[in-house]
């Protein structure tokens, strides 16, 4: 005879529950559907805006938050120090499009606890999702070179990286064709607002005019998008 006490001795995998934030619904969906696939992840909640992922997290009860940078209205890494506000001790992972060199360590400052792009594999988020999770940082291994000290010369100094995370939010919308008042709507901002960030934006691109830095801005989108 075989002992009747098998289900009593079938451990079940905690889930650790996820929140996923991405305004794109295709891209949202297969992140859903790939952390959905594994027995300790479950998506609890979807959004694609910042004010709809901070309305979730008051909601739902989640262990990890999977944010992109590029959200309608506040991006990524406003959403990140928003988060922070509210939920200090929350982990968050960022997985974007945008070359890490730009925004990773933006990223990490800003309070996420790793930044992993669209176009690794699957597997690669995964891992990076149960570093964050397990209170580790996950960076490429060419970004966590330089978050170290250099043991060469520091390659020449990018001018997108003197802007601040706003600024950078900003040149990103001037550079899709955005106008000052509808970068203020969007961010819910003033116009007089915006138009200091762009004054600040010129110096330290070394831009004498407006149209210089609609050129630079929209040149600089158009480099992100390859």
């Amino acid at each position: 005879m075989y002992p009747d006490t098998l289900s009593s001795t079938v451990s079940i995998t905690p889930k650790h529950s996820v929140l996923v934030v991405d305004d794109h619904p295709i891209i949202r969906h297969g992140v859903c559907q790939t952390l959905g696939l594994e027995p300790d992840l479950q998506v609890v909640a979807e959004a694609s805006s910042a004010t709809e992922a901070l309305d979730a997290l008051r909601t739902f009860s989640a262990d990890l938050a999977v944010i992109d940078v590029s959200l309608n209205g506040t991006n990524g890494i406003e959403l990140i120090k928003q988060i922070r506000n509210e939920h200090p001790r929350l982990p968050i992972l960022v997985l974007s499009m945008h070359d890490e060199s730009l925004y990773a360590l933006r990223a990490v400052r800003a309070g996420a606890g790793g930044y992993i792009m669209k176009r690794e594999a699957p597997d690669l988020l995964l891992t990076a999702v149960r570093k964050v999770l397990g209170g580790e940082v996950y960076l490429s291994p060419a970004l966590e070179r330089r978050a170290r000290p250099a043991e060469e010369p520091a390659p020449a100094a990018n001018p997108i990286d003197a802007l601040s995370d706003r600024e950078l939010e900003v040149l990103d919308l001037v550079g899709q064709g955005h106008h000052t008042r509808d970068i203020a709507q969007r961010l819910d901002l003033s116009s007089k607002t915006i138009e200091t960030h762009r004054l600040n934006m010129k110096d330290k691109l070394g831009l004498k005019t407006a149209p210089e830095l609609i050129r630079y801005a929209v040149n600089w989108v158009r480099s992100q998008a390859h």
